[in-house]
């Protein structure tokens, strides 16, 4: 061993560290070869000075410059000292001129510097060809400026010989520009081109108007004797093209010399404008660069998209800068495409272009991001392009692109758009993550049960501006209550200025020891404080934050408020946007006015506020304004004959709170009172945990309704029979509630989440309706794994533009039916991606009128074309005022559409704005998740809705439905889903009756008499319907009386209204027939098709956080937001039923 180890070899010297430093590598043995090197000679050495190295040749260039700047300044004393009269006479005054001997010494000093200098640049330059360093243009214009002052020193008589030394402007520019090269590169900087050629530009202007002054003052001291100053005035008007005519050469020299000049400059200055307006052109696409200067002294955010469209960019401003607090933010554009003409008009208004700088760039290139200056923006929002083909391909750009953010400027904080659900925990390093899908699919569950949670949220999370109203109408007055909306009292629809008004209502925070308005109900219970500040000061408490906690929405009467707490509630105007105005007491005494908190219908608390309008007039009582007074339990109404029921006060704090009760996971009998014998043995397999399975990592665990057993894969085929399940459609399997279908191109992990909310935890078993997903394509085995843990859910393949494959798939008897746009829609035309969408769901409109349709489109413009009727008034005004709202600059240009309002119809990209809300607004994002059910806190409510019946209408305003929920269940109401008849005019309902008494229904065995006319057709039932055979035949009897008189102008337009209607009734039976014929043919019973008939005249709206006087109707919808079942309650909680009806004991204190 020991000589194996002798045998080894130290390292050379030459590789040891300690010979490197000491040199002794150099006495090894070996032969050192010394490599000729270029550098050591003297030449070379002279080169690297002179011309390689960037900083002492920068330094050569800058001396050059000096020179011969100098020799034109000493040109220009020359010609101011010389009298040219003083001379001979004739062509002499041209070819000899006065030079005194000082000036001509430092003259030949400059020569003599500049000849030496250029003789060493050639000498340096020289390669092997000497004619191509001397015929060279500055090699020769330096001869002739230098070497006649040479010349001179050894002849002294031609001291005086006249030498064009105003020639040395033209090596000044090129030494100027030589200098500007090794400027940047010496401080490693790319300049400017758009510099570079500006720079050009000046100085050949400069160049040609100085030789042709200095040409012409000399030519000319043989004829006018100009001077510098006449010569200067000459050149100006005439490169101007004025040409007064007052200064004029008179010699054919100097004629001669302008004629030259401007045919140079006809050629010269031409190509040197069109280089820069190209340059200008390319600078105008790529945007230039965000100063350093800019970025330290202002705000800026980065907006990082693959593509940039009007609509995106327009919806992102107009967000961006609803905010008072980001007025002064400028805003830099990111984007590797370039602008088209919509967005380069758009940028061009003052005012976006003062605040919004684009810039053509990839944010996966670090210069890119430094033009951006990135590492010193306040935020980057990074957005996916939803029209890319491949979603999936658009993420992964996404994620890229947030990588490389994140690699340049770690601290700067990341708000990312993300597509597809399984692509979110690459990006969930950023601060604020959306995806789309996720709140899509989630929406659009909600919405089945929760009618128009799409445009509840929507309105939430959109901040509204300001309108042209006056302030004074704010303040609170007695009289009756007017609303004030966003239409304006003009408004001809009362339901619009109610429904306009309320949607300017917004989530907003405070900290409860900061606050004005809650910080009196310290230490009182959550339900508490949200009843009494919504009675006085008209905002809805509905949610909180501990400190260093998450957010809790309603927490419930058990949780006692803290100064520390963040309170959210919602309003149209922050608390710090108002101020209290009270009434004098005299005042009130001179007006009997009561001291109760609510003086009938006419005290109401201030509601009716914009966020952006200022300062906002709060009338408060001076009296009974404490929430411990006695009057301030309850609310009073005006007397009426009938004495209201009593509604229990809320409790200051929860009497007692008891442990909760574990049955409620473990007891699968809970929800069985109400279920027939099979449905209950079919629930007792049922149990409530968290789903085993999850189709992608990141998915939030909800607790929801499963199956002890996992469902075969074969159960979960609805159209396909198997060994367990013999049935292939869906009336096969009778269910007991109806139908809830989706329609999908495909079935992707984002699916997952319209299932989850539909069978969460708090939802009644009794209540669970049926899920069919109606895909194009077969779902893939992990999604069905993971929804195979789920009661009543089943997918059949097949397409909605298939008749056959609707009615096997139960649309005939479904409660509602979603029709989520395809991915696959990417039209040429942009706003065409939804045009096959909303031709199948208005055919769907037509074929079954009765069928809640909810629509997913890509464009919200194209919302109007639901349900569309070429001469419908109402959609025609409509339009006028979403042309009004566009006008004034509304966020929500669409809101009065009824799709919109009746939340039928909902665009993805309306969830834009929840991403930029979150730059101001950090917890939207938390809220909008706990709403919708995609996260569930323990502890947090969630969002339901209640009925109002006949039986509680008693309760007759909000205010007190609102007092009835706190005391009672601890619900929090936030608004109200109402639906409307909409009064047809009188000319339209006597069109209507006629049609009616017209209308001749067919049975499916009629299906010929379908293609027939009216007049023509013979129905087999006439014994049934005599009056309408008696009514035709003396409505033709009239006709044929008149004769060949013409009939008057409105019994004309009453017969075509009339003809109109029957067409329409006989195009209704022809598809009604259409329908059950295909049904008797698929062997579908056709029982209970067309029972529920179009709801024509009807419209439905939102009222979000109405006043407490907001008189309840029939039918209308309470969204309420629930306490967890699993957190601590009061003892003397009742159980929660869906509708307030439900109540057994009619006395009961929770019996609405």
């Amino acid at each position: 061993m020991g000589e194996l180890e002798k045998e080894v070899l130290p390292l050379p010297p030459r590789y040891r560290f300690r010979d490197l430093l000491l040199g002794d590598w150099q006495a090894d043995e070996r032969v050192q070869v010394e490599f000729y090197v270029n550098e050591n000679t003297f030449k070379e050495r002279l080169k690297l000075f002179f011309i390689k190295n960037q900083r002492s040749s920068l330094r050569v260039r800058l001396f050059n410059f000096s020179l011969k700047l100098l020799s034109c300044f000493l040109y220009i004393i020359r010609v101011l000292l010389d009298d040219p009269q003083e001379g001979p006479g004739g062509w002499a005054p041209i070819v000899w001129v006065n030079r005194p001997l000082p000036l001509w010494g430092l003259q030949v000093l400059v020569a003599l510097i500049s000849f030496l200098e250029t003789m060493l640049l050639v000498y340096l330059g020289y390669k092997g060809n000497l004619w191509e360093q001397v015929l060279r243009v500055p090699f020769m214009l330096e001869m002739m400026n230098t070497v006649p002052f040479l010349v001179t020193v050894f002849w002294p008589p031609l001291r005086n010989l006249f030498i064009p030394v105003f020639l040395n402007c033209w090596l000044a520019k090129h030494a100027l520009e030589n200098m500007i090269n090794d400027l940047h590169r010496a401080i490693q900087r790319t300049h400017s081109a758009m510099f570079n050629q500006v720079l050009i530009l000046v100085c050949t202007l400069v160049c040609l108007m100085f030789t042709c002054i200095c040409g012409i003052q000399h030519l000319e001291r043989a004829g006018n004797n100009l001077t510098f100053f006449d010569s200067l005035y000459f050149c100006i008007v005439t490169f101007s093209t004025v040409g007064f005519g007052d200064v004029t050469p008179r010699i054919w020299p100097s004629q001669l010399l302008v004629v030259i000049m401007i045919c140079v400059a006809l050629i010269v200055l031409p190509i040197q404008f069109e280089q820069l307006a190209f340059l200008w052109m390319e600078r105008q696409k790529s945007g230039g660069n965000y100063s350093r200067y800019r970025a330290q002294t202002e705000k800026h955010v980065v907006l990082c998209v693959s593509a940039l469209k009007i609509d995106l960019l327009m919806d992102f401003l107009n967000e961006f800068y609803a905010h008072p607090r980001l007025q002064d933010y400028y805003v830099v554009i990111l984007c590797p495409t370039e602008m088209d003409l919509a967005v380069r008009r758009v940028l061009q208004i003052p005012l976006w272009s003062q605040r919004v700088i684009f810039l053509q760039g990839s944010a996966l290139k670090d210069q890119d991001l430094m033009r951006a200056k990135m590492d010193d923006a306040e935020a980057c929002f990074i957005l996916s392009n939803r029209f890319e083909g491949d979603r999936g391909a658009a993420d992964h750009q996404t994620i890229l692109r947030a990588w490389a953010v994140k690699d340049f400027a770690p601290n700067c904080p990341l708000y990312v758009q993300i597509l597809k659900p399984e692509n979110k925990f690459h990006v969930k390093f950023a601060e604020h993550v959306v995806c789309e899908e996720e709140f899509k699919f989630a929406m659009l569950a909600l919405n089945c049960v929760c009618p128009a949670t799409s445009t509840l949220v929507t309105l939430l999370v959109h901040t509204s501006r300001g309108q042209a109203a006056p302030v004074e109408p704010f303040r609170q007055r007695p009289g009756p209550w007017q609303p004030l909306c966003r239409a304006g009292p003009a408004s001809p629809e009362q339901w619009q200025q109610m429904y306009s008004r309320c949607s300017a209502s917004e989530i907003h925070h405070v900290r409860l020891g900061d606050s004005k308005f809650l910080g009196q109900y310290e230490g009182k219970s959550f339900t508490y404080a949200s009843f009494h500040a919504h009675k006085k000061y008209g905002l809805c408490l509905i949610g909180v934050c501990q400190e260093d906690k998450n957010i809790l929405l309603n927490p419930g009467p058990c949780h006692i408020l803290a100064s520390s707490d963040t309170c959210f509630y919602i309003n149209i105007s922050k608390e710090e946007n108002s101020a209290f105005v009270l009434r004098q007491q005299e005042q009130r005494r001179q007006r009997r006015l009561p001291t109760t908190a609510y003086h009938g219908l006419t005290r109401l608390p201030v509601h009716s506020i914009i966020a952006s309008m200022g300062t906002v007039a709060m009338d408060l009582p001076e009296s009974g304004s404490s929430p411990d007074s006695a009057d301030g339990t309850t609310l009073g109404l005006p007397a009426d004959s009938e004495r209201p029921r009593s509604i229990a006060p809320v409790l200051e704090v929860a009497a007692a709170c008891r442990s909760p009760t574990f049955e409620l996971l473990s007891d699968p009998s809970e929800d069985e009172a109400g279920l027939s014998d099979d449905d209950a043995a079919t629930s007792g397999a049922w149990v409530k945990g968290y789903p085993p399975t999850s189709p992608y990592i990141g998915s939030s665990p909800t607790l929801c309704h499963l199956v002890r057993e996992k469902i075969p894969f074969c159960c979960l085929r609805l159209d396909k029979s198997c060994p367990h399940c013999p049935y292939e459609d869906a009336r096969a399997y009778r269910f007991q509630n109806k139908l809830l279908i989706l329609s999908a191109e495909r079935a992707g992990n984002g699916l997952y989440n319209f299932v989850a909310p539909l069978r969460a935890y708090y939802r009644p078993r009794q209540e669970l309706s049926p899920l069919v997903l109606l895909l194009e394509t077969a779902p893939e085995t992990h999604f069905l794994e993971a929804v195979r843990w789920f009661p009543l859910v089943y997918y059949m393949v097949g397409s909605i533009d298939s008749l056959d494959d609707l009615l096997r798939c139960g649309v005939s008897f479904a409660a509602s039916v979603v029709v989520v746009d395809k991915e696959s829609s990417i039209a040429q035309e942009d706003y065409m991606a939804d045009a096959k969408t909303i031709v199948n769901v208005q055919t769907l409109f037509r074929l079954f009128p009765g069928l809640n349709i909810i629509t997913e489109l890509t464009h919200p413009a194209n919302m109007r074309f639901m349900r569309f009727k070429a001469k419908d008034r109402g959609a025609l005004a409509l339009s006028k005022l979403e042309k009004k709202e566009r006008e004034k600059g509304s966020n929500l240009v669409f809101m009065f559409r009824l799709p919109f309002a009746a939340g039928k119809v909902f665009s993805v990209s309306m969830l834009d704005t929840l991403l930029y809300q979150s730059f101001v607004k950090g917890y939207m994002i938390s809220i909008t998740r706990l709403l919708l059910g995609l996260d569930s806190t323990p502890g947090s409510g969630f969002l339901c809705v209640l009925k109002v019946t006949e039986d509680d209408l008693w309760i007759r305003s909000y205010g007190r439905l609102y007092q009835k929920l706190c005391s009672s269940t601890g619900d929090i109401p936030i608004g109200i889903y109402r639906t409307e008849s909409q009064p047809a005019p009188s000319a339209e309902r006597q069109v209507s009756a006629s049609g009616e008494d017209c209308e001749d229904p067919l049975e499916p065995h009629d299906t010929l008499a379908c293609h027939l006319g009216h007049r023509d057709s013979v129905p087999g039932d006439q014994a049934e319907h005599p009056l309408l055979r008696r009514k035709s035949m003396q409505w033709a009897r009239r006709l044929s009386r008149k004769g060949g008189r013409l009939p008057s102008k409105t019994a004309a337009e009453r017969i075509s209204q009339q003809r109109l209607t029957l067409s329409r009734r006989s195009e209704h039976q022809e598809l009604s027939a259409l329908v059950k014929t295909r049904m008797k043919h698929l062997g579908l019973s056709a029982a209970g098709y067309m029972e529920v008939m179009d709801h024509d005249n009807t419209l439905s709206y939102i009222l979000l956080n109405p006043s407490p006087a907001t008189r309840l109707e029939l039918n209308d919808v309470v969204y309420l937001i629930r306490p967890d079942p699993l957190t601590l309650v009061s003892p003397g909680s009742p159980g929660r039923k869906a509708s307030v009806s439900r109540a057994e004991d009619p006395k009961d204190s929770t019996r609405l």
